[in-house]
């Protein structure tokens, strides 16, 4: 006896829906890997940025531009340090500038 119609025909659904569950569970998988993988390169991506900038401040702020200047520490000697005025002498005590007076001619 041959098959029914119905029956042939419900086999062959099957095999149809399985193939699309197989198809479904594969996409799936790939999915997973793939996100997996963005993961892991976002991650060693924001590891280098973040590197790059913090020796980046720490260069700048050590060896570039935003190196602080020296401050020059005060001296403990009894003996003062002779200044050179403008006009090339040295003096032992320090020089006051006079201040301008505003003219008063019009």
């Amino acid at each position: 006896m041959a098959p029914s119609k119905n029956t042939a025909r419900e086999v062959r659904e099957a095999k149809e829906r399985l193939r699309r569950y197989n198809a479904r569970q594969s996409v799936h998988a790939h999915q997973i890997k793939r996100r997996r993988r963005d993961n892991i390169i976002a991650v060693i991506g924001v590891v280098v940025v973040v590197t790059l900038a913090t020796l980046t401040q720490i260069f700048f702020f050590t060896a570039g531009p935003g190196k602080p200047d020296p401050v020059p520490v005060p001296s403990t000697s009894a003996t003062p340090t002779p200044t050179v005025t403008p006009t090339g002498t040295a003096t032992d005590a320090p020089t006051t500038t006079p201040t301008p007076t505003p003219s008063t001619t019009p």
